[in-house]
């Protein structure tokens, strides 16, 4: 189920955790004040204090008149963007059209809004017009790197670094950016089918859904390769040879999941840091953000709520440590997608789907009706500890489009309870550097991204 979500995802164009990779193509604005319009910086304009804000309907804590934005430009009708690096030295980057099937990567100072550096216009192997994807990581030395990549037919016109020969004529083309001074490295991986592409670890993972992966590092543009017999599989494990998935990879190897049960090729298995009062190999490996896993653990057999509970976990990537845990009501229903979680900008809060953490704390809760009914969709939580999402939406997506009804969650508090935000309210897809991030897509269907700073 985890591999079909994986190419479907792909296949859709849907975002990739890293911090956050969200596509501001969720359409179905929310009305806006009476008497404005949207309107953004664009082409070589810089973004921010003196470029005119669309005066959106946000929730109270963030301040309409100031910020900053940027708009994608047709016929792209996209604004793949993602955040690289924590707390001050955060950089947003983002996709912009540069001519015919050219993009160039600019990025900015999200505290400001400020222009930094520009990348050089480059193409993409996916079809003419469809641009390349975006994904941040953060090496183990703390740099951060953007990332954009595409996959296709090998072009040996486009680049003197491809190789003579190869075993496929299709390849992974990845340019690598430092966050900070914008210096591009272009790495070139030979693939002969669709792949999936993550950057949640150290490095950038290339892998087929399965067992057969490339580990690209950003730093040097080494490639290693990984291959289902080198797995390090951990011995009786017996869900470990189903449905095995590569899914991170960390400073002590590669990050392996099963049908139940995961462990780091070389380092840890998840038996031997499972939650008290779980059964040690109920372990299933549900998704990760930057550092972190976010697993499903039963409780312990004979337990007397082990039918009807079940414990999430943050753990440590490197470590496989317990951060937080909580425990939460089984669903009527399985979802089709495990929870994707997302983090504040200083990573002590992380939220997945109904789920919230506090890993300063180790505490978590699960925001739902007593019969595990009626979930809330977080779309981002702040360094504060505020919380928002929807009730009763499908999805993230669906959140931010105005799905289901808006509400904040203060997760400062003893015991968080959601409370009612206005019917109208657009909900943020990220925060960074005491902003909101607001995605959108105005009537003339061209996305944008508009900031708003946290009131004093």
């Amino acid at each position: 189920m985890r591999q079909r979500a994986l190419r479907l995802s792909l296949l859709a164009g849907s975002i990739i955790v890293a911090f956050f990779v969200l596509l501001a193509v969720y359409g179905g604005d929310r009305a806006e004040e009476p008497g404005t319009e949207a309107k953004a910086a664009q082409g070589n304009e810089k973004p921010g204090a003196s470029a005119p804000l669309a005066r959106l309907t946000v929730p109270p804590a963030y301040d309409p008149a100031h910020g900053w934005e940027i708009t994608g430009a047709p016929p792209t009708h996209t604004l793949a963007y993602t955040l690289a690096g924590a707390g001050t030295a955060t950089r947003l980057a983002h996709l912009e059209r540069a001519g015919d099937n050219r993009f160039r990567l600019r990025t900015l100072d999200p505290a400001t809004g400020q222009r930094r550096w520009d990348g050089a216009p480059t193409r993409a192997l996916f079809a003419p017009g469809l641009a390349p994807r975006l994904l941040s990581v953060t090496a183990a030395d703390g740099r951060a790197y953007f990332v954009t990549w595409s996959y296709g037919k090998l072009d040996t016109t486009a680049s003197a670094s491809a190789p003579a020969s190869a075993p496929t004529d299709t390849i992974v083309s990845l340019d690598a950016y430092d966050a900070t001074t914008g210096e591009r490295r272009r790495v070139e991986v030979p693939w002969p089918a669709a792949p999936v592409v993550t950057a949640a670890g150290s490095r950038v993972l290339i892998s087929d859904g399965k067992a057969t992966g490339a580990v690209v590092d950003p730093a040097t543009g080494a490639v290693s390769r990984v291959e289902p017999g080198a797995l390090g599989r951990p011995k009786g494990c017996g869900g470990c040879g189903r449905l095995t998935e590569l899914r991170a990879v960390t400073e002590q190897g590669v990050l392996v999941g099963g049908a139940a049960e995961f462990w780091v090729r070389g380092g840890w298995f998840s038996r031997t840091v499972a939650p008290t009062g779980t059964a040690p190999a109920s372990g299933v490996l549900s998704s990760v953000a930057p550092g972190r896993i976010l697993a499903r653990w039963q409780g312990k057999k004979g337990a007397k709520d082990a039918a009807t509970h079940e414990t999430w976990a943050v753990h440590d990537m490197t470590t496989g440590k317990v951060l937080a845990r909580t425990r939460c009501r089984r669903p009527a229903l399985e979802p089709v997608d495990a929870p994707q979680p997302g983090l504040s900008p200083t990573g002590r809060y992380l939220i997945a789907g109904r789920l919230a953490f506090d890993l300063a704390t180790g505490k978590g809760h699960c925001f739902e009706e007593a019969d595990g009914t009626g979930p809330l969709t977080l779309t981002a939580v702040t360094d504060e500890g505020t919380a928002y999402g929807a009730a009763l939406a499908r999805s993230v997506a669906d959140a931010l489009a105005g799905g289901g009804s808006p509400v904040a969650v203060d997760l400062t508090a003893g015991e968080p309870e959601a409370v009612a935000l206005a019917p109208n309210v657009r909900l943020p897809g990220g925060s960074t550097a005491g902003l909101g991030l607001f995605p959108w897509t105005d009537a003339r269907d061209r996305p944008h991204l508009t900031a708003y700073a946290l009131r004093p």
